[in-house]
């Protein structure tokens, strides 16, 4: 099969890389290994984390489509009380992590929509479920790249001008010989302040298998995981309580605090004003990540809200997942310590009132879509093998400590923009959070663009950044805007039969092609204002 251009990956940043180059008139082939397109905002079942401005400002003109189609959507087809309804900023989940906490399969719709007519014209073929198995190269190209379905049958050899690498890991970078980092690079080597001595290639964040709850009448305890006694024992040297507890560090502290959990706790959720730049809100884990509020809905519709389960305790650092002979086990054991979690939670979590369990913890699989085992379909991934890229974004880049009121670099060849604190999750080489200001920052043209490859680009996390300043480029808006970017240059090059390093290095083409991006709707600066 051929097509202009060819995304291997439907996560967030593959749909979004194509629509863009779909919008630019180009035909497009999108594969895809699990059973919904969005990664981050459906497979991986991640309510949205976004940046405190995106409301107002900070995101593409088509990510803020989805957004607004995600509330639509509600408003459409759900039973929402009045005043939810008429809430212009609608949280449906009204959950403390995202001003848009919403249920997995709404994105998919969504996703299916803004695709939709792209389907019918016959410009946007949708391989599902397929995976990359092998590429072919010549010199510095790559010529094509053969995909198969998980559970076997005749490949497909996938050809185009530009490929772009939109997998949650990088998948197409070995496979194509493109240079490629991984973990902890050394501080000698970015000069970067929160670099080790060394490098640490297999020192990456940690995965984790979100899953989806409520609280009912009855007994809903699952089967005792064959991996709890283990789980329910471990203690990490740099924890500071056992893992399966409601006591863990604070991200941006460090300090042992306890959380509350209280299933249908009441709260107004019209109340809830969620902003990231005053808390993480995670001390209360039930309405952290809650989903459905079921108080924002006809009575009745919901017998309890929905909250998704994406909380340090499932955070898998025993071992990484990328660049292993084993990490089909070591998935397999991610899915162990949240299975592990639940059951602790149902069988002999502390409640309030001074007892022990909560047997009414209901796992709802069919809310993330999930298997046999009711986790979501797709491992929640944080940081991926990232380009060797003509430019690398470094830490004291977009520091807000660095910084100050300087804000992050600018660059001459933005090509979008994001925010995020560095949050790095606890990782692989025993490191505990990384959490710390950043300013808001920039996506540079130079960091989607390999060394040597001439016509692959990644779409998602897979740029070059560093394991530290990827821990604020991985978050849905800002992996939206990679992959837009990334789409809309591949067809932009198709287009005036250019190359991407000519684009970004030859200042007129330069300018040619940021007049694209903000004709698309991609804001390159941005306002004045100091990070968090």
């Amino acid at each position: 099969m051929h097509a202009d251009v060819l995304v291997v990956g439907g996560g967030t940043g593959g749909v979004a890389a194509a629509l863009g180059a779909l919008r630019a008139g180009r035909s497009v082939i999108l594969t895809e290994e699990y059973e919904w397109l969005g990664g981050q905002l459906t497979s991986q079942a991640v309510p949205p984390d976004e940046h405190t401005w995106i409301e107002q400002f900070g995101a593409t003109a088509s990510y803020r489509a989805l957004r607004d189609g995600i509330r639509d959507y509600y408003r459409r087809h759900y039973p929402l009380t009045a005043a939810a309804r008429a809430k212009p900023d609608l949280n449906p989940g009204a959950g403390h992590v995202s001003r848009l906490c919403h249920e997995p399969r709404v994105a998919v719709a969504v996703i299916d929509e803004l695709l939709a007519p792209y389907r019918g014209a016959g410009r946007l073929t949708v391989l599902q479920p397929y995976r990359p198995a092998a590429a072919e190269t010549d010199g510095d190209r790559v010529t094509s790249v053969t995909v198969e379905r998980p559970g076997g049958g005749e490949p497909l050899v996938l050809t185009a001008p530009y490929v772009l690498d939109a997998t949650e890991t990088g998948e197409l970078l070995p496979l194509t010989g493109t240079e490629y980092v991984t973990g902890f690079e050394s501080g000698a080597e970015t000069g970067e302040p929160s670099g080790p001595d060394e490098a640490q290639p297999l020192n990456m964040q940690a995965v984790s298998y979100c899953f989806a709850v409520d609280h009912v009448d009855g007994d809903h305890t699952i089967d005792r995981p064959a991996s709890y006694g283990f789980w329910r024992d471990y203690e990490p040297e740099f924890w500071g309580a056992p893992l399966l507890s409601w006591r863990a560090p604070h991200p941006r502290t460090l300090e042992l605090v306890e959380r509350e959990f209280t299933p249908n706790p009441g709260d107004d959720p019209l109340a809830v004003v969620a902003d990231q730049r005053r808390s993480g809100g995670d001390t209360n884990l039930w309405t952290f990540r809650r989903i459905a509020a079921r108080d924002q809905f006809a009575p009745g519709t919901y017998a309890s809200d929905v909250t998704l389960v994406n909380w340090p305790m499932v955070d898998y650092f025993e071992a990484p997942v990328v660049d292993v002979p084993d990490a089909a086990d070591r998935l397999a054991e991610a899915r162990g310590l949240s299975l592990s979690l639940l059951y602790w939670m149902q069988t002999e979590a502390p409640r309030p009132d001074g007892g022990t369990g909560f047997p009414g913890l209901r796992l709802r699989g069919d809310v993330t879509g999930g298997g046999a085992d009711g986790l979501a379909m797709a491992p929640y991934i944080r940081e991926s093998r990232r380009i060797r890229a003509e430019y690398t974004v470094v830490e004291q880049d977009l520091s807000l400590d660095v910084r100050g009121g300087k804000g992050a670099v600018s660059y001459p060849d933005s090509a979008g923009i994001g925010m995020y604190r560095i949050d790095l999750h606890p990782s692989t080489g025993r490191d505990t959070y990384i959490d710390v200001p950043s300013s808001p920052f920039e996506i540079p043209l130079g960091a989607l663009l390999p060394r040597r490859t001439e016509n692959l680009l990644p779409a998602g996390k897979n740029i070059g950044t560093t394991h530290i300043t990827n821990g604020c480029y991985r978050l849905h808006p800002v992996e939206w805007n990679i992959g837009e970017a990334a789409g809309l240059l591949a067809a932009h090059c198709v287009a005036h039969g250019l190359t991407p390093r000519a684009v970004r290095n030859t200042p007129r083409l330069l300018q040619d092609f940021q007049r694209t991006l903000t004709a698309h709707g991609v804001e390159l600066r941005w306002p004045d204002i100091t990070g968090y």
